[in-house]
């Protein structure tokens, strides 16, 4: 018994088909090369950005730098939120209680007098700060995900958690207030994810 030959129709299928996949699979690489964004690096993108003074031939990062990992840098507000978050840093660690109030919000500043500010961070020192994701919240508030490190004296650390160094890991809200980017309060109903380091 012997099979039928195939139509005309189905022998041309196949080719059609190798092809229409070979032009749709070109254009959609052509296109990623087309719309990716000229200062976008090409090469591998695990590693944390730091801040434009730690360039690999400048000098190492200060302290207080903030990396951002490409998630978040390349968010149209990537640099303001950069600029907030190592005023903020800078500010905790050097116990600059005026420094700190132009980066929150005035409800903060309200809720945190100098003396109570100072007796929270007396011993706190932040380091290793970095950007994960930047996303828009409600209106034109921003929240952003922030990883960090924090040594105290265990007296000083939260009750619940006494550690002399914890890394931190949390979403910070930012809100515009007086045509500034300020750290607003955190949701004081969501405890931030935190390990001991």
């Amino acid at each position: 018994m012997t099979t039928p030959a195939p139509s005309s129709r189905q022998r041309w299928l196949v080719p059609v088909v190798v092809v229409v996949l070979s032009v749709t699979v070109g254009g959609g690489l052509l296109a990623r090369e087309l719309y990716r964004r000229p200062d976008q690096p090409a090469a591998d993108t695990s590693a944390p950005a730091t801040s434009q003074a730690s360039a690999s031939t400048g000098p190492p990062a200060p302290s207080g730098a903030v990396a951002m990992m490409p998630d978040a840098q390349f968010h149209p507000q990537a640099d303001q939120v950069r600029r907030v978050l190592e005023t903020y840093f800078a500010a905790i660690n050097a116990q600059k209680y005026q420094q700190w109030t132009t980066v929150v919000t005035a409800e903060r500043v309200a809720q945190q007098p100098p003396t109570t500010w100072k007796n929270g961070i007396r011993t706190t020192k932040d380091t290793d700060a970095v950007v994960y994701r930047i996303e828009r919240g409600s209106g034109s508030s921003l929240r952003v995900l922030v990883g960090f490190r924090s040594e105290q004296n265990v007296e000083d650390a939260p009750d619940w958690f006494a550690e002399p160094c914890i890394q931190w890991r949390l979403v910070m809200p930012m809100v515009f207030e007086n045509s500034a980017l300020r750290i607003a309060a955190v949701d004081s109903g969501l405890q931030p994810e935190h390990q001991k380091c």
